[in-house]
C-alpha cells in the first residue's frame, strides 16, 4: 500500500505545477504569430551526424562549407568525417575517450567535429589562443587521448603533452589551401603550402578506407565545452548527442525564419559554444551552406554577402557598429540578407543601431538569445517581438520566450521559493540540453532537483511570461542595500551615441557599502567628458545606480568578445575616490 505522503504531491510541487501551467498559458497567449510552438526535426530526433549523412545523400554536391574560395560539399564532408572516425577507431580510440581539437575556424574543424562524434569519442574543442598555464589546465581537465592541432601551434603544445594521456597527435595545415581566393585572405591562409609530415591529418585521411560505424546513441556523451572562465578557471561542461540535436531543432524552429536555401555566414570561433551552434551545428541541421571566416574581417564580410548570397548571419553589436561606420558598406549589395542576429557584449543593441542597419541593408537586426555553456546556449528567442522596438525598449534586458521544450522559472536565491511574476530572482532552466555535469566532477551526482538548473543569473519573468535578464548574481553590486546589476547598466550606458563600449564593476565604499564604477570607451569622433556622461546617466537611471564614470582608451576582452572583468579588477585601485560629480578619467571635448 502506498502512503499518503508518497502518493500526494507536496504543496511546493503543486505550487510549481500550477505556476508552470499558468506561465505556459501566458506564453502561448503572447507567442508571436507564425512561430511554431513545437521543435521540428526534419530527419527525426536522431544524432546530428545522421543529418550530415542525410544531406550528403540527398544533395551531395551542395556546398557545405565555403572558405575563401575553397568549397567542401556535403558529400566530401560526410566522407572525410567517415574517414576520420575510421582512423580514430583504427588507432585504438574507444567510445568515451576524448579528442582535443585546437584549430581556428576552418573546414578541417568541421571534419574533426563530425568525425569525432561518428567515432563515439568525445570532442573537446579548445581555443587556439590558449597558452601556458591555461593550456595546462585544459589538458589536465580533459584527460584526452588524441589531439588535432594546427601545425603552427605544435611548438606551443609539444612541451605540455608529456605526462598527459595523449598518445596520438594529428596536425592540420592551412597555408596555401586556397590558391584562387574569392575573399581577402587572412595571414594564416597566405603563403605557399608547406611540406607535411607523417602527422598531417588530411594525408592520413587520404590513406584511410572508411568503414561503416553504427550511429551514436542519443544519450551518448558527445562534446565537452569549456565555460568562458571570466570569473575563474574554465570548467568542462559535458553535453550528449541529444543536447546537440535538441538545441538545433528548438532554436532553428523558433528563432530562424524558414528559407528554402539558407546560406549562413559565421566568423564566431567554432571552439566557443555560440560558434559551435551557429557555425557547426545549425548549418548542417538546416542543410545550409556555411560561409566560414577565420575571424571578423569587414572587407571579407562586405565581399562575401553578395558573392555567396548570404541569407543569415550572427554578428556582435561591435561588428554592426563597424559596418555602419564603414565607407564601403553603402556600396555593398545586402539584398540577399533575410535575418541578422546580434550578440550584445561590449556594445549593446539599441533602436538607433536597428534603424540605421535597416537603412543600410534593408534587413532587421535582433538580439540572438539568452543562454550559457551549461545549457548549450540558445535557450530563448526574440523573433516576432521587434514591432515598435518592443524588444529593445522593454526593461530590464529583454531576452524573449523559451524555445520549444525549454522551461524557465524565477526563484528566491536563498530559499528557492518561486517568485511572483515581475519579481527579481534566480533564473532556473529545465531543458533537454542542460549539461550532464562538469567533466572533472563526472562521477559526482549533478544536483538538479526536479531537473532544474540554477543558473546563478538574476532575472524577471514579466506579466506576459517574457524573460528579462539582469546579470550574474555574483556580479551584483549593493549600494545602500539596493541591488545594481552591471549588465543592466551596460545596456543603458551603451545607448549613449558617444559610447563605444562599457564594463561595470563594484568596489567597497565606506558609507554606501559598494559603489558602481563604469569603465567607458568613447568613440574617437564623439567628444564627451566623464562629467557630461555622468549627468546623462542621472536622467536615465535611478540615482543609486549612477556610476563613477572612468574613461579609458580600451577594454580588455576575452577570446569570445566579452569584457574581461578579471583584468579590470586590478584597475579599480587606480581610480581615485569618487568626487561629488561621480566622474573620473580624462576630460574629452574640453
Amino acid at each position: 500500500m502506498t502512503s499518503s505522503s508518497e502518493s500526494q504531491p507536496s504543496d511546493a510541487q503543486s505550487s510549481e505545477t500550477q505556476y508552470l501551467a499558468d506561465l505556459r498559458r501566458l506564453q502561448q497567449q503572447h507567442w508571436p504569430p507564425g512561430v511554431p510552438q513545437e521543435a521540428s526535426y526534419p530527419f527525426g530526433e536522431r544524432p546530428i551526424t545522421v543529418y550530415l549523412q542525410e544531406w550528403a545523400r540527398q544533395e551531395p554536391q551542395r556546398a557545405a562549407v565555403e572558405f575563401y574560395g575553397h568549397t567542401t560539399s556535403y558529400a566530401e564532408l560526410d566522407d572525410l568525417s567517415d574517414r576520420l572516425a575510421t582512423l580514430l577507431r583504427g588507432r585504438g580510440l574507444e567510445n568515451g575517450e576524448r579528442v582535443m581539437v585546437m584549430l581556428p575556424n576552418c573546414p578541417q574543424f568541421m571534419t574533426a567535429f563530425y568525425g569525432v562524434l561518428k567515432s563515439g569519442a568525445i570532442l573537446v574543442p579548445i581555443s587556439p589562443m590558449a597558452r601556458g598555464g591555461e593550456l595546462e589546465h585544459l589538458f589536465a581537465e580533459a584527460g584526452a587521448s588524441a589531439l588535432i592541432v594546427l601545425d603552427a601551434l605544435l611548438p606551443v603544445v609539444s612541451p605540455l603533452v608529456a605526462g598527459t594521456g595523449i598518445r596520438e597527435i594529428f596536425t592540420v595545415s592551412l597555408a596555401g589551401m586556397v590558391p584562387a581566393p574569392t575573399l581577402p585572405l587572412p595571414d594564416i591562409l597566405q603563403g605557399e603550402a608547406q611540406p607535411v609530415d607523417a602527422r598531417d591529418l588530411y594525408t592520413q585521411l587520404a590513406r584511410t578506407v572508411p568503414q561503416p560505424l553504427p550511429a551514436p546513441e542519443l544519450d551518448a556523451p558527445a562534446v565537452i565545452n569549456f565555460s568562458g572562465g571570466t570569473t575563474g578557471l574554465p570548467k568542462g561542461c559535458l553535453h550528449h548527442q541529444r543536447d546537440l540535436i535538441y538545441t538545433s531543432a528548438s532554436y532553428c524552429t523558433a528563432a530562424i525564419a524558414p528559407h528554402e536555401r539558407p546560406v549562413c555566414l559565421s566568423f564566431l570561433p567554432q571552439f566557443w559554444i555560440a560558434g559551435e551552434d551557429m557555425g557547426v551545428l545549425f548549418p548542417v541541421f538546416l542543410g545550409a551552406t556555411l560561409v566560414l571566416l577565420v575571424r571578423w574581417d569587414i572587407q571579407a564580410f562586405l565581399k562575401a554577402v553578395p558573392h555567396y548570397g548570404v541569407t543569415l548571419t550572427t554578428l556582435l553589436v561591435d561588428q554592426v557598429d563597424d559596418l555602419l561606420h564603414h565607407t564601403g558598406a553603402a556600396q555593398t549589395d545586402f539584398s540577399s540578407l533575410r535575418q541578422v542576429n546580434a550578440i550584445s557584449f561590449m556594445r549593446k543593441l539599441n533602436p538607433e543601431y536597428r534603424r540605421r542597419w535597416a537603412e543600410l541593408t534593408g534587413s532587421l537586426v535582433a538580439e540572438a538569445a539568452y543562454g550559457m555553456t551549461e545549457t548549450n546556449t540558445c535557450d530563448t528567442f526574440t523573433r516576432g517581438f521587434q514591432d515598435d522596438d518592443f524588444d529593445l525598449k522593454t526593461q530590464p534586458t529583454f531576452v524573449g520566450l523559451p524555445v520549444p521544450g525549454t522551461e524557465f522559472k524565477i526563484c528566491d536565491f536563498e530559499t528557492g521559493q518561486l517568485q511572483p511574476l515581475g519579481e527579481e530572482g534566480e533564473i532556473c532552466i529545465r531543458s533537454p540540453a542542460v549539461f550532464k555535469g562538469y567533466w572533472h566532477d563526472r562521477h559526482a551526482p549533478v544536483e538538479r532537483p526536479g531537473g532544474w538548473l540554477h543558473t546563478g543569473d538574476s532575472g524577471i519573468i514579466d506579466g506576459q511570461g517574457l524573460l528579462h535578464y539582469l546579470g550574474r548574481r555574483r556580479e551584483m553590486i549593493k549600494v545602500n542595500g539596493m541591488s545594481v546589476f552591471p549588465g543592466e547598466l551596460e545596456v543603458l550606458i551603451g545607448r549613449h551615441p558617444a559610447v563605444a563600449g562599457v564594463g561595470v564593476l563594484g568596489r567597497p565604499h565606506d558609507r554606501r557599502g559598494e559603489e558602481v564604477i563604469a569603465f567607458v570607451v568613447l568613440r574617437p569622433d564623439q567628444p564627451l567628458s566623464a562629467a557630461e556622461l555622468t549627468e546623462w546617466c542621472r536622467n536615465e537611471m535611478a540615482s543609486y545606480k549612477v556610476p563613477v564614470i572612468h574613461l579609458t582608451d580600451t577594454l580588455p576582452l576575452t577570446t569570445t568578445g566579452k569584457v574581461d572583468k578579471k583584468q579590470l579588477l586590478p584597475r579599480l585601485s587606480e581610480i581615485p575616490a569618487s568626487s561629488p560629480a561621480g566622474a573620473t578619467g580624462p576630460e574629452r571635448g574640453q
